[in-house]
């Protein structure tokens, strides 16, 4: 596989369909309207580890998001940037304590819960792999129900999409593949069926990208 790089008049995005950090880009181009082109890196098949790909996003990991020729490199900071550079449709509150509440869940997330449950993880446990990821994720759920009995409202946070929903509708998703009994969690789980079913987080859904296995879609 050759990784180039160039000057495009869309953005580029390197992704694997089951990827939850790359989901979480995925919602928020598509729910800022953002055209962007899709490139597949298999993580099965250790792509993302090769020296190529390894330019663009030196830790080896998907998503890489390049736009006018500047590579950007980890969700969080990448949605940050969408959230400044493409202002329609806001998903971070004008309130500043609402903001850093959006914050604290997408860090929970993408700090507490996931990278303890990531692939590259989750294969040094051997046999163990699925015990352990349940073991993360059910205690990270713990915390998360709690966080947001204070600040959910329709959705993570309020009434509006914020980026603490990207975060979460792929942790969830995560969740349900390791048999965390999500009977557990109301809120999150109330929060979830809200956000499904909307058009963004359709479309970003892993089954509906290019690279999604006949036998998943």
């Amino acid at each position: 596989m050759v990784f180039t790089s160039y000057i495009t008049r869309l953005p580029v995005l390197y992704s694997y369909f089951r990827s939850s950090c790359s989901w979480r880009v995925r919602i928020v181009l598509a729910y800022k309207e953002v055209d962007y082109d899709y490139k597949p890196i298999h993580l099965l098949k250790q792509e993302q580890v090769s020296d190529e790909y390894k330019k663009l996003n030196p830790m080896g990991q998907v998503p890489a998001l390049i736009i006018n020729n500047n590579t950007m490199t980890q969700s969080i900071s990448i949605m940050e940037y969408l959230e400044e550079a493409y202002p329609q449709k806001p998903m971070l509150p004008k309130d500043f304590f609402l903001r850093a509440k959006v914050r604290e869940v997408c860090e929970v997330i993408g700090s507490g819960i996931q990278p303890l449950q990531n692939l590259s993880v989750l294969q040094s446990y051997g046999d163990k792999k699925m015990e352990r990821g349940h073991f993360y994720i059910n205690n990270g759920f713990i915390a998360l129900e709690q966080l947001l009995a204070g600040c959910a409202g329709k959705y993570s946070v309020g009434d509006e999409v914020t980026l603490a929903d990207c975060c979460l509708v792929p942790q969830v998703y995560n969740a349900n593949r390791f048999k965390v009994d999500m009977t557990q969690f109301p809120i999150i789980t109330r929060v979830h069926e809200a956000l499904v079913n909307l058009e963004a987080f359709k479309a970003a859904h892993p089954s509906n990208q290019p690279d999604c296995p006949e036998d998943l879609k």
